[in-house]
């Protein structure tokens, strides 16, 4: 039997929903926020934001962020990048580089037009479609993030980088859809689209005018991710052999998990386990770790590579 001072997710639901109008509150130029997530010691406490980062959303797109991290026990609000930061815990950039919940930094190639688990949770699955090629003489492909599927629920998002023969950041190069659906996100920073009302589950924000957004799966997930070209300078550097007609749009990512099981699997996700031990070399100019089998799917929005654990009905 539920004891009278235990919540449900339903419970929970409500708790955001009217939080959120009041997170939205800002006292003297400051906003405050606010923890819904169960257990925390933050849980339903309202904070009012530092002075370095009052605003939760600034309307400055360089401006960093007010958030509050609901593990945290003191409850303290932190300023932090709306945008990817390559250097950061649950980042994804490059050729690609991840650095993993552990903080340390490690590369996986994977393969070019294929895809791979980066997590897998019962509540969750992030996936990747990778892009590259193999220039002659070389034993494995260059490759890079060329879009992200999101599995939560009994729903789907992705979000990718759309190919462009020459860079120009005057043009936005994102692709959203929902269920299987295309979706427009007007440009200009700020702009948002919600999930429909009967499920306000995921929430899509530009922190850019184009090209870059936030994506927050509400209680398991925060997403930042901004597409980026090969530059010329790039491949000179790196031999990378890019086409004249193709500068490889590629999405430079940083996670920010809420909610994830000891369980967790994926390319990125094993390393926020406990018992995780990093095989990746120390002291390389590149550790490796594989995991190409493991984590192969057979689409963006597939749960079944070998070690995925994603449960669609595990949210109900």
């Amino acid at each position: 039997m539920k004891s009278r001072c235990s919540f449900s997710r339903r419970d929970a639901a409500l708790v955001l929903l009217l939080l959120s109008v009041a997170s939205a509150i800002k006292t003297q130029g400051q906003s405050t926020v606010t923890c819904t997530k169960l257990p925390s010691p933050c849980f339903l406490k309202v904070v009012k934001c530092p002075a370095e980062c009052p605003l939760t959303r600034p309307s400055d797109p360089h401006a960093k962020g007010c958030f509050l991290d609901c593990n945290s026990p003191i409850c303290e609000p932190v300023c932090r990048n709306r945008k990817p930061s390559c250097n950061g815990i649950g980042s994804g950039c490059y050729d690609p580089r991840f650095i993993g919940g552990d903080g340390v930094v490690f590369y996986f190639h994977g393969r070019k037009d294929e895809h791979f688990s980066l997590v897998s949770d019962p509540r969750l699955q992030i996936n990747a479609r990778f892009i590259g090629l193999r220039p002659a003489g070389r034993s494995r492909d260059f490759t890079w993030i060329q879009g992200l599927g999101i599995l939560f629920g009994s729903h789907t998002f992705t979000v990718e980088a759309t190919r462009a023969e020459h860079w120009d950041g005057a043009v936005d190069h994102l692709h959203f859809s929902y269920d299987g659906e295309a979706l427009e996100l007007a440009e200009g920073h700020l702009s948002r689209w919600a999930s429909p009302a009967e499920s306000k589950e995921l929430t899509v924000e530009r922190t850019g005018s184009k090209n870059s957004v936030m994506i927050t799966v509400e209680g398991l997930a925060e997403m930042s991710v901004s597409v980026v070209p090969i530059t010329r300078e790039d491949d000179r550097v790196h031999g990378y052999g890019i086409p004249a007609n193709d500068c490889y749009a590629h999405l430079e990512v940083q996670f920010r998990f809420l909610d994830l099981s000891r369980h967790v699997q994926g390319v990125l996700g094993r390393t926020y386990r406990a018992d995780f031990h990093n095989t990746a070399k120390p002291g390389v100019a590149m550790p490796l770790l594989g995991g190409e089998e493991e984590y192969r799917t057979s689409s963006l929005i597939s749960p079944d590579c070998t070690h995925c654990l994603f449960n669609p009905i595990a949210d109900e």
